[in-house]
């Protein structure tokens, strides 16, 4: 969906300034998925935004609902670029994970993502679509979107203008209206991307994904730590909490034997104390199974970690990711379809 040219259709065709707002209302209030169901325009300004922009540009390819409520839908873009989206159910108001690219270049061991390569980031308007499904499907148990996470596929701070583009539609009292601190936008650690954020007057929410206390472990996790490593990593957030004051979310995914020791979580306490006293929030998170040979943390070695982070005073919480069984949880998003695309991509590229 892009609104900007649904503007533009408006304005060539000199509409009034309410059809302006009867549009948007269509699209982020009655969730319409096509300009025939926008009862409030006339029907040559339906057919001239069909024509010139219309209400759905990515194709809703698969369903899948887990045990637990989650569901889980893969999208195609125009060109053929899978991506995937979760809503995950909690009473009436329920969280929607998203995706910001198609396919992610950082390739982090642990997470299926990585496996699939990158194909190209995702624009506003394929990454609005993604939550107005979302909200559709909420709809149908009468819920709610309350809370939205950029936290699906590809590394958003690698796509920033677009992310940000996307928060603030999302966040318009004339559009969607969803507060901006229900909007979190989790990196791997991408620095630049995080200084740009200081600098961004919307306060949305800023998570890290960590995963290991030290630089050793967390390059073999992380590829991206040998370019932006922990000691540069901490000043950037340390530079993003002075100049916004806001919290920073840290996420650690709890690896069997891997990143679970007791002594790991005495270091990860040392670095958040060092670096960003009274400034996190750390979210330990369940490992569900991805194909790279890592498990779970077992519960005797959770409640240790925990019980290090208590008495460190680190306000945490444990969370167990949803939809596991429908490969819908914490690093399970992966779908084909990517390199095919690619190559299309290539061809019409070498055909032009």
């Amino acid at each position: 969906m892009d609104l900007d040219a649904a503007n533009a259709v408006l304005l060539e065709r000199g509409a009034p300034a309410y059809r302006v707002a009867q549009m948007r209302q269509a699209i982020t209030r009655d969730l319409i998925t096509s300009w025939d169901e926008a009862s409030t325009l006339p029907k040559d300004l339906r057919v001239a935004l069909s024509e010139a922009a219309p209400a759905s540009e990515m194709t809703i390819e698969d369903v899948q609902r887990a045990k637990d409520g989650t569901v889980k839908a893969r999208f195609a873009t125009s060109d053929g670029f899978p991506a995937e989206a979760v809503l995950m159910r909690s009473k009436d108001r329920h969280t929607v994970c998203l995706s910001s690219q198609s396919g992610c270049a950082l390739a982090c061991t642990f997470c299926a993502t990585g496996t699939m390569g990158f194909g190209r980031s995702l624009t506003k308007g394929e990454i609005f679509e993604q939550l107005l499904w979302a909200a559709r499907t909420a709809r149908e148990s009468n819920a709610k979107v309350r809370n939205v996470v950029m936290m699906g596929m590809g590394e958003p701070l690698q796509n920033l203008d677009a992310v940000l583009d996307f928060c603030h539609m999302t966040n318009d009292p004339d559009g969607f209206g969803l507060g901006a601190r229900s909007i979190a936008i989790s990196t791997a650690g991408w620095i630049p991307g995080i200084d740009a954020l200081i600098k961004e007057p919307m306060q949305v929410k800023l998570a890290i994904s960590l995963h290991a206390p030290d630089d050793a472990l967390r390059s073999e996790l992380m590829p991206i730590n040998r370019r932006y490593p922990i000691k540069d990593l901490m000043a950037a957030l340390k530079r993003y909490r002075q100049a916004t004051k806001r919290r920073i979310y840290v996420e650690y995914l709890l690896l069997n034997e891997v990143n679970d020791r007791v002594e790991q979580a005495e270091r990860l306490a040392d670095l958040l104390y060092a670096n960003l006293p009274g400034g996190t929030h750390v979210n330990l998170i369940w490992y569900n199974p991805t194909g790279s040979g890592m498990t779970a943390s077992a519960p005797d070695r959770v409640a240790r970690f925990q019980a290090v982070l208590e008495k460190r005073k680190i306000e945490h919480t444990l969370r167990r990711s949803k939809g596991a069984d429908i490969d819908a949880a914490c690093g399970q998003l992966a779908v084909r379809g990517l390199q095919e695309a690619k190559q299309k991509a290539r061809e019409g590229r070498a055909q032009a």
